[in-house]
């Protein structure tokens, strides 16, 4: 089982799956698998951890690849259009970056993305740092619980506070967009 692969690593295995996570994320692989093996392997405290620590990990290894590898290529095939939107970025890196971190923009297209524009680096790290702790807890709590409901085999406990809870905190943060739209000051872009 994929819990047996992990434990072989012994004291490695949680670093295992962080770098198991971050490669992925610049393989393209969808970080949401990632969140939810972490959450299956580590639980809800560490799961969370190690989910965080991989998704940082695999932004900053993305956000590099974009910027040393795709910025040229890019500016070559969209020319001025690249330079329009870079400026405008790049006045507001960190709000733009925590704030399509905050709307659920697919995250990795973004981290590559955002390499592509003069972003710094310290303002994209911030701003996908603050902007999926939320996500990413409400995500492997999720995860976690269906899980735990998952290994007992008492299927009455989806209707118990926790998991409840979890599909009320999950089912929730896709308003959270909507939420920063409605209250999003008018003329901020």
């Amino acid at each position: 089982s994929l819990q047996s692969l992990v434990n072989s690593f012994g004291p490695w295995g949680p670093l295992a799956f962080v770098l198991l996570y971050a490669g992925g994320i610049c393989l393209f692989l969808p970080a949401t698998l990632f969140t939810g093996l972490g959450a299956l392997l580590f639980g809800t405290l560490y799961g969370f951890l190690y989910n965080e620590l991989g998704a940082m990990l695999g932004a900053s290894l993305a956000f590099f690849i974009g910027r040393y590898l795709g910025r040229d290529f890019a500016a070559g095939l969209i020319g001025d259009r690249l330079k329009k939107y870079d400026d405008r970025i790049a006045a507001n890196g960190f709000a733009t970056v925590l704030y399509l971190r905050l709307i659920f923009f697919p995250f990795t297209p973004l981290n590559f993305g955002m390499g592509l524009t003069r972003v710094t680096f310290k303002e994209y790290f911030f701003g996908t740092l603050f902007g999926i702790l939320a996500g990413g807890f409400v995500l492997t709590f999720f995860f976690a619980t269906l899980a735990e409901v998952w290994r007992s085999g008492d299927w009455w406990q989806l209707v118990s506070w926790k998991a409840l809870f979890s599909l009320v905190l999950f089912v929730g943060s896709f308003f959270i967009p909507w939420l920063i739209r409605k209250f999003k000051p008018e003329g901020t872009g």
